[in-house]
């Protein structure tokens, strides 16, 4: 594998992840290297899936925004590999695309490590001014008002068994 690696040709930015398939010994067209992923926002969105759906494995990006960027883009909602070399590009340059607003520029999409570090801060703003929510967060438990009695689950951990408390009987 090492030896087809070498001799391959420079590979396209979009081809991240890399496929050798057939059997080593045959000169077959399966045995050729073939891109598995396009990597689009910093992330390798799956080839076998509409585009659409694709997007959707990007942090920040849901079904609304999908739908919104490939309208803005001029694209139909076809299958990721079947997508040529200019229209990932001019996909890739909307997420990356910046807007002035209020004199100041700013991404026109807030996705992937700059959207949980803002998060994260918001979090951490939440936590140092002490209010409800933020003690909350602080305690790993639920801040949207949820009853915390038998379920929340997932915040608070698995059951920890309290010494000294029996069942009552009947």
């Amino acid at each position: 594998m090492a030896q087809a690696l070498a001799m391959a040709k420079p590979l396209a930015p979009s081809s991240s992840v890399l496929r050798k398939g057939g059997d080593p010994s045959s000169p077959s067209p399966s045995n050729t290297l073939s891109i598995q992923c396009a990597r689009v926002g910093g992330v390798e969105i799956p080839d076998n899936k509409r585009i659409e759906y694709s997007l959707q494995h990007i942090y920040g990006i849901g079904r609304t925004r999908a739908r919104q960027i490939l309208w803005e883009v001029g694209l139909e909602n076809k299958v990721t590999k079947d997508l040529t070399e200019e229209e990932l590009t001019t996909l890739r340059e909307e997420l990356s695309n910046e807007v002035t607003v209020k004199g100041r520029k700013e991404k026109k999409y807030m996705i992937e490590g700059e959207l949980r570090a803002f998060n994260a801060l918001n979090i951490r703003r939440l936590i140092e001014i002490q209010c409800y929510r933020g003690t909350r967060h602080q305690k790993g438990l639920p801040c949207r008002g949820q009853h915390t009695r038998n379920n929340c689950r997932t915040l608070k951990g698995k059951r920890v068994p309290v010494a000294g408390k029996k069942k009552a009987t009947r």
